[in-house]
């Protein structure tokens, strides 16, 4: 017998492999799913202006491995690029930027494929867009000229593929995302303690068997046994008890709330060693957060009233698994449960059997939203794994530039320059009342002045000029230009003339290629719409323009 053991080939270990070693911190943050939304990536960088922060937002795109990108920059290396630029060197000084670039990036990552362009067979933008594979992201920086830029939104629209402007001068920069309709993430990755849905005031039969059960002979147990009830069953108990005096209804108000949690502590015991019950303290902590009645939050409730432009967007799984979901809301007044339970103070045994509780719940939530699906049509066609995700999810679903594609919002039908005027007017007013609130001032006016240089080609020096910019902005947001912060601005990119700072356009070339990993991850929530920063203050401002 030991001959047959001594002679037998242990198992071969198998370790992470070569691509999990060499991305094991982006696998942790959008796993393995995420991992190959980015591998499948086809990405378009239209390069014009000064171009660095083109190229860093790229850098931070490549690193983590996108699949395939595409430049496409009309523009010679100059001397210029060189001092702002650290992907140019002299040698690529009078050749093409695009291919300078491409080939310096790639150096970052093996892995990627890249291309640029205009080419000899591919020589405008129209062609490069006619002739390529969708692209899954395109990103162009500014200024960029007019007709480029309409033939980028038209074909955003009809690809459905969101388009982001990079906008940097100076020490000032935004950039503006712009999706096409309703963008729906469902993978958010709430904060874990945001999770937690014990449903401790709508119990299904299965649960108020458990904790009968465990509690039927309360005090009668011993200290072990009491001192390792898991407090959801403790909060049950009490619950019983508080409803049975109070005409048959749960706290409700803070007041009630305190008063019950006081019942909680009181029935701990204190005749042990520790002087208390762990327990017992984790039940009292956990009433105001978990005692509470199911509601519907609100981007699932901006997801249920969204009204559809587009038939066809009706038909995808999402909108499917969404309306399924709906349905289960309005027939049993909860969402489906997400059937995860936090750590509590437990015996092993006993915990085990409350998490089954809890996951078994969720599976049977997840079969009858499945049941829906597979029952609309279409649905047949939707993986069930996207419903059991949806249903995790369901409360913390968030949908992204919603009112631009649709919805139901006030503003669902604005043109991008009544909503400018409309958040300029909130913005301006709120300025006027920030130092009584000891609010920050508004980075409206860096936009305005950027936004006004936006298709100012570098060479013309009159339309780089305080004047100038001023007159544009007056054009978009009448009375803008008087104010004394946004001719601070239009100064300050007057004296920049379109010319980048390569620390500023780093930065910023790594928050766009971050907003961009969850566009095309469809997880976390992206920005919306437009992020402006202040590189002299060192300050950022979302604002949804």
């Amino acid at each position: 017998m030991t001959e047959i053991i001594m002679n037998q080939t242990p198992p071969v270990l198998l370790g992470p492999s070569e691509k999990e070693r060499k991305y094991d911190r982006q696998l942790r943050l959008w796993a393995a799913s995420g991992q190959s939304a980015l591998e499948s990536a086809n990405i378009l960088l239209v390069n014009s202006g000064a171009g660095t922060v083109g190229a860093e937002t790229l850098k931070n795109l490549v690193l983590p491995g996108i699949g395939r990108f595409a430049i496409y920059d009309e523009t010679q290396v100059s001397e210029a690029d060189l001092g702002v630029n650290f992907f140019l060197d002299e040698d690529c000084l009078g050749k093409s930027r695009a291919q300078s670039l491409t080939q310096l990036i790639l150096e970052l990552n093996p892995d990627v494929q890249g291309t640029w362009y205009p080419d000899e067979e591919v020589k405008t933008l129209d062609t490069l867009l006619e002739r390529s594979p969708v692209f899954t992201i395109i990103l162009y920086t500014h200024p960029i000229r007019p007709e480029q830029l309409a033939q980028l939104e038209a074909y955003g629209q009809q690809h459905k593929t969101p388009l982001v402007a990079i906008h940097s001068a100076g020490f000032y920069s935004y950039f503006q995302i712009n999706l096409p309709g309703a963008f729906p993430i469902v993978d958010t990755h709430p904060d874990e303690t945001a999770t937690t849905d014990l449903r401790l005031l709508n119990p299904w039969p299965e649960l108020v068997a458990f904790a009968e059960e465990l509690t039927k002979d309360i005090d009668g147990l011993d200290d072990f046994q009491h001192g390792h009830l898991p407090y959801v069953v403790i909060l049950l108990h009490y619950l019983k008890k508080w409803k049975a005096g109070h005409d048959g209804k749960y706290p409700a108000t803070f007041k009630e709330k305190s008063e019950f949690r006081k019942i909680v502590q009181g029935a701990a015991r204190t005749n042990n060693p520790e002087g208390g019950e762990e327990n017992f303290d984790e039940a009292a902590a956990a009433v105001v957060k978990t005692v509470v009645q199911p509601s519907l939050p609100s981007g699932l409730k901006e997801v249920f009233e969204y009204q559809h432009t587009d038939p066809a967007e009706k038909r995808s799984g999402f909108w499917i698994i969404a309306d399924a979901v709906k349905q289960f809301y309005e027939k049993h007044h909860c969402l489906p449960l997400p059937g995860k339970l936090p750590d509590m103070k437990a015996q092993s045994k006993v915990y085990i059997q409350l998490q089954n509780i809890y996951k078994a719940k969720a599976r049977k939530d997840a079969a009858e939203v499945l049941q829906i699906v597979q029952a609309t049509p279409g649905g047949e066609h939707v993986d069930p794994a996207e419903v059991d995700l949806f249903c995790k999810n369901a409360a913390f679903v968030k949908l992204i530039n919603a009112r631009r594609g649709g919805g139901s919002g006030s503003d669902a039908q604005m043109s991008r320059e009544d909503r400018l005027k409309s958040v300029a007017e909130l913005e301006f007013a709120n300025d006027e009342t920030a130092a009584l609130s000891l609010s920050p001032l508004s980075l409206l006016p860096i936009y305005l002045a950027l936004q006004a240089t936006a298709h100012v080609d570098l060479s013309s020096r009159e339309g780089f000029t305080a004047d100038a910019i001023l007159a544009a902005v007056a054009q978009r947001v009448p009375g803008a230009e008087k104010r004394e912060r946004v001719v601070q601005a239009a100064n300050e990119v007057a004296r920049a003339a379109g010319g980048e700072l390569h620390n500023v356009a780093a930065l910023t070339g790594g928050m766009v290629a971050q907003e961009a990993i969850k566009i095309i991850t469809k997880q976390y929530i992206p920005a919306d719409n437009t992020v402006i920063y202040d590189g002299i203050g060192g300050r950022v401002q979302v604002l949804r323009l």
